[in-house]
């Protein structure tokens, strides 16, 4: 099991989801699954497809209520969406009527990320966050005039803008080009504070089937069983930090890969055939 290190920012304790519909059984999608991420991890959930990787996030996100066991934040319980934990999705769900400044500040504008800002503030806090995922200079294009790379980068700051303590991300980078993809987990990495300590960094819980992305990214790798999703298995990921391309050439970043691949190959064939 991997270890945690550091105080507990979430916490998963025998959580079950089930999802009942008229007239069939109801689905169970989770069950007795328990996590702890600890402040300033980032923790990578992989699985199969439809183990419920996305009703975790989303229980986390406060978007759905667990059937059983419990979901906190610092020890208090998750009971709706709230402005310490951001949401970030493979689609990018910019607005395509706002620029890239627009869509940035839209969270300070319009939701409580912003109260008590002044209109200068405001501003100077979006610019900042456009400069911080490089797309200064862009301020004032739409979303049909950005590439793939660049309009996440835009959901990436948007995300920041709000200032969450925790970022909650759901495959975000699954849609891009094998390229772009390489060159925004490095971003994402600097973004994060991958070069400062662990205490001053934002708690990341991140869902990807991609198992290379995952030891690339993570402090711990959280593998799920085919549905019902269970917890599976817990891998520390020592790799030195910061990470970079000579990090993906190791021999212990293979080695890594090929484990996580050992225990979700069985549960990705159950999957195709349940």
């Amino acid at each position: 099991m991997g270890t945690i290190n550091g105080s507990i920012k979430l916490r998963l304790a025998h959580v079950g989801k089930r999802f009942d519909a008229a007239g069939r059984a109801a689905t169970v999608a989770v069950d007795d699954f328990t996590l702890d991420v600890a402040q300033g991890e980032f923790l990578v959930i992989v699985g199969p497809s439809g183990c419920g990787k996305t009703t975790v996030l989303n229980m986390l996100a406060g978007l759905d209520r667990p059937s059983a066991g419990s979901v906190t934040l610092d020890g208090r319980e998750i009971t709706r969406p709230g402005p310490a934990r951001g949401v970030m999705f493979q689609d990018y769900a910019l607005f395509p009527w706002q620029n890239v400044r627009g869509n940035v500040g839209f969270g300070l504008k319009h939701g409580p990320a912003g109260a008590g800002l002044a209109s200068d503030a405001r501003a100077r806090r979006v610019q900042d966050c456009i400069d911080l995922v490089g797309l200064n200079g862009a301020e004032d294009k739409y979303p049909h005039q950005l590439s793939g790379g660049m309009r996440q980068r835009v959901a990436l700051a948007r995300l920041m803008a709000n200032e969450p303590e925790v970022l909650l991300m759901d495959e975000p980078l699954a849609a891009l080009d094998a390229q772009t993809r390489l060159i925004l987990q490095d971003e994402l990495l600097r973004i994060w504070g991958q070069d400062r300590a662990q205490s001053s960094r934002r708690t990341v819980v991140f869902i990807t089937h991609a198992i290379d992305e995952a030891v690339f990214l993570a402090d711990r790798v959280a593998v799920m069983t085919t549905r019902p999703g269970r917890l599976k298995a817990l891998i520390d990921v020592p790799l030195a930090r910061p990470r970079n391309d000579a990090t993906r050439a190791s021999a212990e970043f293979q080695a890594l890969s090929q484990h996580i691949w050992s225990l979700i190959r069985d549960e990705a064939y159950r999957a195709t055939v349940t």
